[in-house]
């Protein structure tokens, strides 16, 4: 007498797996199903174990989040009497527009970058006026004594 295995049902769903009769019968249907299985394994034994050998913990899950933000500034360079600089504007590396400078030094590279596309961009024509105003205003404001904080600037509410 001789007994001969034809099919399994699979350890995972149920489903039958046909066996060709070489080699060690499959227990689940497909590689998806085996992996499932493995990982309800694996977690039951990790549950289990205390934490300090890789086990689960019942403390709320903490995260600590470190974010970086790079931002990419354009500067001009002056060698042997010819002015170096980038075509494009200072931007951040997300592609929003740079904002306010942070020092004196940004503050003057910004203005010269401001002048260069007041003589040389034909979109600032129409604003050149409001550029202007805004400027003389700002100037006023520096060559002044520093105003109190009670004070209005020039241009605001």
């Amino acid at each position: 007498m001789r007994e001969q295995l034809l099919e399994r049902s699979c350890a995972w769903c149920g489903e039958p797996v046909a066996y060709s009769g070489r080699g060690r019968p499959p227990r689940f249907c497909s590689p998806v199903h085996r992996r499932r299985a493995w990982e309800v394994r694996s977690a039951e034994e990790r549950a289990g174990r205390p934490v300090s050998e890789g086990g689960r913990s019942t403390g709320p899950v903490r995260e600590i989040v470190q974010r970086t933000e790079t931002v990419v500034r354009t500067r001009v360079v002056r060698e042997s009497g010819r002015m170096l600089q980038a075509p494009k504007p200072a931007q951040r590396l997300s592609g929003q527009p740079y904002t306010l400078p942070e020092d004196a030094i940004e503050w003057i590279e910004a203005l010269a970058a401001l002048r260069r596309e007041a003589v040389t961009n034909p979109k600032a024509a129409p604003f050149r006026e409001h550029i202007a105003n805004a400027c003389e205003e700002t100037l006023q404001v520096l060559r002044s004594e520093r105003p109190g904080p009670d004070e209005a600037l020039p241009g605001e509410p």
